[in-house]
C-alpha cells in the first residue's frame, strides 16, 4: 500500500509555485477540477474551468453530477488539504447547513458483527450534500480573481500543437457554436465519463492500461427530516458475505440522507415501502429506525456503480506535453467509504508539488506521485471487495493476508477505542495503512483473545442476516 496521506505529503505552500503560463484550462467543475484549479491559479494568468452543465448560484444536484443525490463526506484528511488550499471552506459548509460529526463518539460503525467502540480521541468529519459541497468549493475557488468558470460549455476535443507532442488547446462548443481555445495546460477532471483515454489512441498515444474490479453496487438514497442537534450517523456498509448495507448521516437542510446499497446482484427498491423493506434487512434496527420515526423529504433516487475503474497513466512511456488527469479520471472506487472528494483534494496538493517543481512532463511527474495516493483508497475499497467470490478482477498482492489482519482488527475494535482510531485515521486518509501494523497496534490485534461471546444486539443482527438469506 502506498504511504501517502496528509501526514506524508509536505503543505501547501502559495509561494513555491513560479510563473507556469498564460492560461489553464480545466474540462469539469468537479470538486476535483476546482481544487486543481485553485492550485493552477498560483503559475497561471488565467484559469477556465469548463463544464457542460448550467452551474446554479444554489446548491442543487446537477445532471452531470449522477451520484449528487447520494452520501458524501470531507474526511479528515481531505478537509485539511481543502482548508489549506480554500481556506474557510469549512466553515462556509457549517454556515450552509452542513453538519460536523465526531467519528469517535458520534458514528456508529459496523463491521464484522458489531460496532466498533467509540475511539479516544475526537475524529472531526464533515458531513453534507453533495451540492452544497460542491457550491461551496465553485464559489471559493472563483472567489481567486485568476480563475473563472464557463457554465454550458462542452470540450469537443484536444487539440495537438503543431508539434504533436503537446495538447495546445481545445474545440469546445457553447450557445451552439464550435471555437478553438487556446491553452498552456489543460487538465481533465471529467470523471469515470473521462474520454482522454480514447483520444490518446485516436492520435498515436497509448491509451493507458485499465485495472477494473467489478463490485456491481446498486444504491438507492433519499433524505428524512432530522432535528437540528441530532447528529448520529450510523454506516454499516456492505462487507463479505453480507451483500447488503445502509447507512444514515445529517447534511444540510436539517436532514438525514438515508442509503440503503446491494451489491452482486441486490439491488434496492427505489418504492418507499420497498426502500423501508430492505433498510429492515440490515444486521441492525437504526436505519430503519430513522425512517419509521421521521417525516421523508425527498422521493428514493438510485445510482449505480458497475467497477472499481483505475487508468495506470502512471504506466505509460510516452504522454503529452501540457496535459494533465486527475480524480475519478484516474481512478473511481467502490463509494461506500466515500473517499472521492479526499482523494481529489490530496491529487490537487500532488499538482500544487508537481507544479511547483516546474511544467516539463508534467503529466507524468504527477501521475507518478499521484499513485500512492490512490493506493491507499484503491487497496481499501478493492481488498474488501474481493471478500464476494463474485468480485471479478487484478487482485492486488497480499490482499487476503490484509483482509484477514483487517476482519481480526475491526474484531478487537468491537471493544478497544484504540483500534476504532487507528482504522479512522486510516479510512479519513490522515494515517498511512501501514500504521495498522505498527507494533503497538500489532500486539493488541494479535493478543490472544480473551472476550467473550458478541453482545446480544450483534446475535440479533447476525439472525436478520439468516432469515432474509433463507427467504
Amino acid at each position: 500500500m502506498g504511504d501517502v496521506t496528509v501526514a506524508g505529503l509536505p503543505r501547501y505552500d502559495p509561494d513555491a509555485v513560479a510563473d507556469a503560463g498564460e492560461r489553464a484550462v480545466v474540462v469539469g467543475a468537479s470538486v476535483a477540477g476546482l481544487l486543481a484549479a485553485r492550485v493552477l491559479a498560483d503559475g497561471y494568468d488565467e484559469v477556465t474551468v469548463l463544464d457542460s452543465d448550467d452551474l446554479p448560484d444554489e446548491p442543487v444536484t446537477r445532471g452531470g453530477v449522477p451520484q449528487g443525490h447520494h452520501p458524501h463526506a470531507l474526511l479528515a484528511g481531505g478537509r485539511a488539504t481543502v482548508e489549506d488550499l480554500l481556506p474557510g471552506t469549512s466553515e462556509d459548509v457549517i454556515a450552509g447547513g452542513g453538519v460536523i460529526t465526531d467519528f469517535a463518539g458520534e458514528v456508529r460503525f459496523y463491521a464484522e458483527g458489531a460496532y466498533l467502540a467509540p475511539g479516544p480521541t475526537r475524529r472531526e468529519t464533515v458531513s453534507a450534500s453533495r451540492p452544497l459541497f460542491e457550491h461551496v468549493v465553485r464559489e471559493h475557488a472563483t472567489a481567486h480573481d485568476r480563475v473563472t468558470v464557463r457554465p454550458n460549455t462542452q470540450c469537443i476535443e484536444y487539440r495537438l500543437d503543431p508539434t504533436g507532442t503537446a495538447v495546445g488547446g481545445l474545440l469546445v462548443r457553447a450557445d451552439g457554436d464550435a471555437r478553438e481555445l487556446d491553452a498552456d495546460l489543460v487538465v481533465d477532471a471529467t470523471g469515470r465519463a473521462s474520454r482522454t483515454p480514447q483520444w490518446l489512441d485516436a492520435n498515436g498515444f497509448a491509451a493507458p492500461p485499465v485495472d477494473e474490479v467489478t463490485i456491481d453496487v446498486a444504491y438507492s438514497t433519499t433524505t428524512v427530516e432530522r432535528p437540528h442537534d441530532d447528529r448520529r450517523t450510523f454506516l454499516l456498509p456492505a462487507s463479505a458475505p453480507r451483500s447488503r448495507g445502509g447507512m444514515a448521516a445529517p447534511v444540510d437542510g436539517d436532514r438525514w440522507v438515508v442509503n440503503v446499497h446491494g451489491v452482486h446482484g441486490e439491488t434496492p427498491p427505489t418504492d418507499r415501502a420497498g426502500f423501508a423493506a430492505f433498510a429492515d434487512t440490515l444486521p441492525t434496527p437504526d436505519v430503519k429506525r430513522i425512517l419509521d420515526e421521521h417525516a421523508w423529504a425527498d422521493d428514493v433516487h438510485a445510482y449505480r456503480f458497475p467497477a472499481n475503474r483505475r487508468n495506470r497513466y502512471e504506466a505509460l512511456d510516452r504522454f503529452p506535453e501540457t496535459l494533465v488527469v486527475v480524480g475519478d479520471a484516474v481512478a473511481s472506487f467502490n463509494p461506500v467509504y466515500a473517499q472521492g472528494m479526499s482523494v481529489a483534494a490530496l491529487e490537487a496538493l500532488a499538482l500544487h508539488h508537481v507544479l511547483a517543481a516546474g511544467t516539463h512532463a508534467l503529466g507524468p511527474r504527477l501521475f507518478d506521485r499521484v499513485s500512492p495516493v490512490v493506493d491507499i483508497a484503491w487497496s481499501l475499497a478493492v481488498g474488501s471487495d474481493f471478500g464476494y467470490p463474485e468480485t471479478d478482477g487484478p487482485k492486488p498482492r497480499g490482499t487476503g493476508l490484509v483482509d484477514w489482519y483487517l476482519g481480526r482488527l475491526l474484531r478487537r475494535a468491537h471493544t478497544d477505542g484504540r483500534l476504532t482510531d487507528a482504522f479512522v485515521r486510516v479510512l479519513s486518509m490522515t494515517d498511512a495503512p501501514s500504521t495498522l501494523f505498527a507494533p503497538g497496534i500489532a500486539r493488541r490485534v494479535l493478543a490472544p483473545s480473551i472476550r467473550g461471546p458478541p453482545r446480544t444486539a450483534d446475535r440479533v443482527g447476525d439472525h436478520r442476516e439468516d432469515r432474509r438469506s433463507s427467504s
